[in-house]
């Protein structure tokens, strides 16, 4: 498992348990770390469950055993304690009495910690194979409902400004025809915090019928768009009051494709530099000066 927080990973999981397994990952988000102190036996009386449904519980979030979960925990509090970009003593829930300084706090804290937690999980060699393909694409297509969608909006942006045929599409309807239209010439990203969202899964499926590559961007390995994926980005999120799902996890995707950008414009390097060089002047014709006061 990479040296991502298991309480990251048992959030992104539950909207998928369902009933007594359910139950077992909220207690254990509930308090961490009393969990590390319990035998599975123990929690499985303190969740009205059993000794057999905690290591059901541990295998559908992707761990061996209850003795795999009790060092993660371990670890994941180590980590909090020694980290330079997280406090471990602040948590993710925000009172509607909580001052403002404790928002400003507990929010920074996650997002630095999704974001470290995405850098620590990411997979080299998939963002340099991403990037290899987007730079060589003849067209390329992303997907993206939602709060997903502003990504997608965000990452056409980023590419269109280094030469790449790049189209964010929000709306299924069109996003399908383009993807029907897709060569194995062409790329498509499809970006879904579960990657389970059907209005981004089926334009990606049918690139990859087309033969386009497919990259998915998503919290969720073992997600049906991950599974679809030719390359696979997983990012972290970071949940608090107010933040959960797409909007908690927004700023560790966009890291991603930022990353993404930056590497297509190194193996681009003349082709970005010249779409630069020509579009550089045009934020600034735009700019309004500033009147001299009279």
């Amino acid at each position: 498992m990479p040296p991502t927080d298991v309480t990251t990973l048992i959030r992104t999981e539950l909207p998928r348990l369902a009933g007594s397994l359910r139950k077992v990952g909220e207690l254990i988000l509930e308090d961490p770390a009393a969990v590390t102190h319990c035998s599975a036996a123990e929690l499985g009386r303190r969740t009205g469950t059993s000794q057999a449904t905690v290591t059901r519980f541990c295998r559908a979030i992707g761990l061996d055993s209850y003795q795999h979960l009790l060092i993660e925990l371990a670890q994941e509090r180590g980590r909090g304690e020694v980290s330079d970009w997280g406090s471990a003593e602040i948590g993710p829930d925000i009172s509607p009495d909580d001052s403002l300084e404790r928002v400003v706090q507990v929010v920074g804290s996650a997002d630095l910690r999704a974001i470290q937690q995405t850098i620590e999980r990411i997979d080299l060699d998939a963002l340099e194979r991403a990037a290899q393909a987007l730079a060589r694409a003849r067209r390329i297509d992303v997907y993206g409902v939602g709060g997903s969608g502003a990504v997608a909006q965000e990452t056409e942006t980023r590419l269109f400004r280094i030469g790449c045929q790049v189209r964010g599409w929000t709306e299924v309807h069109g996003a399908a025809t383009s993807a029907a239209l897709l060569t194995p010439a062409d790329v498509a990203i499809g970006i879904s915090h579960s990657g389970a969202t059907r209005e981004t899964l089926e334009p990606f499926e049918m690139a990859k019928e087309r033969g386009a590559t497919t990259i998915a961007i998503t919290t969720d390995p073992r997600s049906p768009l991950a599974k679809a994926a030719d390359i696979r980005l997983i990012s972290a999120t970071s949940e608090t009051s107010f933040r959960t799902g797409s909007i908690g996890g927004r700023h560790s995707v966009l890291m991603i494709v930022d990353c993404l950008y930056v590497r297509v414009g190194q193996v681009s390097y003349q082709r970005a530099s010249a779409s630069l060089a020509l579009t550089d002047h045009i934020t600034p014709r735009h700019a309004v000066k500033n009147r001299r006061a009279r």
